[in-house]
């Protein structure tokens, strides 16, 4: 237990942190070099560690709206800084911001353009090895849904954290979905068509909703832990994700809203995208499933139903760990949890 004098002591020095450097945490982003570029879509691939680069490449696919330094929230929380550490060759795509003049740009542009030219640019400057995707959330359905439609893509793997396909399994949606029903969804479609899309603001306050109890109890928090470098590290880390979510462009939303959210067509393995049906059952490859125990946007339930719609790979791992939607994938506990289950079908599938 802490005595006081160490208490006052360790508090007195984050405080001071926060007022004269700005925080305690350390948000230097992990060195990396652009490889491609296109529309909504920057293709990194990160700088090597102490431990030269070995095996198969790996991506991280982040979600739409959310931005991709959710791979690299901060030193010592970093998934990327992770990877490379034990030896990855590792590279990102990042979609940068979305505009008004991005509104009518749906999911397939990232199906059918930006993943696809993505996996092949890491592909081709890996030497033509195969790609091993680690993806989360909304990431994660994208790239199943690209795996499942274009089988000549060189992809090896493919491991999820927190994405959810069955939406009355989602508490926060349960509310809406009837209303929504009921008005035919109109409840927000001239809202989005007017605005070309979910603004940045609105997806800010959605993610923050997601988790209202902590945001309530945030400054009493903060009080109690004054003394905890890495759980104030942790929260500044947070924070500034938040304050960087992206806009979801108009027509992206519009599938979002009516064919995940209200059709529910995920839970049955397929999307209609405008008259084109992808099947999940097309997955062929090794995927690895992870649920975050505390997950509100993408609670278990919705999250292991992938087990039963991804029929035809060749191997489904499934997880629970400790954490909320961003927690699993990059919480302090994650490092002892999620990436312990993400090194591990690496290891089997992508030995170093």
């Amino acid at each position: 237990m802490t005595s006081a004098p160490e208490w006052v002591s360790s508090a007195t020095s984050n405080v001071l942190a926060k007022v004269l450097r700005g925080g305690v945490a350390d948000l230097r982003p992990m060195a990396r070099t652009l490889i491609d570029k296109g529309r909504m879509r920057s293709v990194y691939r990160f700088a090597e560690g102490d431990t030269p680069a070995s095996g198969d490449p790996v991506l991280l696919v982040p979600p739409l709206a959310a931005p991709a330094l959710c791979f690299d929230l901060r030193r010592g929380c970093s998934l990327a800084e992770h990877l490379v550490d034990q030896g990855r060759s590792l590279y990102l795509v990042d979609y940068g911001t979305v505009s008004f003049s991005d509104r009518r740009l749906g999911l397939e542009h990232w199906i059918d353009e930006v993943l696809p030219r993505t996996i092949r640019a890491v592909s081709a400057d890996a030497g033509g090895r195969p790609v091993h995707l680690v993806a989360w959330c909304l990431g994660g359905i994208m790239s199943l849904l690209t795996a499942a439609d274009q089988h000549d893509l060189p992809i090896a793997s493919i491991a999820t954290v927190a994405a959810p396909i069955d939406m009355t399994a989602i508490p926060l949606v349960a509310p809406i979905k009837p209303l929504a029903d009921l008005t035919n969804g109109w409840i927000l479609t001239p809202a989005y068509r007017l605005l070309g899309g979910a603004p940045r603001a609105l997806v800010k306050r959605a993610f923050q909703l997601s988790a209202i109890d902590k945001v309530i109890t945030k400054p009493y928090a903060i009080l109690s832990h004054l003394d905890d470098a890495e759980f104030l590290a942790q929260l500044e880390a947070v924070d500034r994700f938040t304050d960087n979510m992206i806009a979801y462009p108009g027509r992206t939303f519009g599938q979002i809203y009516h064919r995940f959210f209200r059709a529910n067509d995920l839970a049955e393995g397929e999307v209609d995208l405008g008259g084109r049906r992808i099947s999940l059952a097309g997955v062929k490859i090794p995927v690895l499933v992870v649920a975050g125990v505390g997950d509100s946007i993408a609670p278990q339930r919705a999250v292991r139903h992938l087990l039963d719609v991804l029929e035809n790979a060749a191997e489904v791992t499934f997880e629970t760990c400790p954490g909320g939607h961003l927690g699993v994938l990059t919480g302090r506990g994650a490092r002892t949890t999620t990436w312990t289950h993400l090194d591990a079908f690496l290891d089997a599938h992508n030995p170093l």
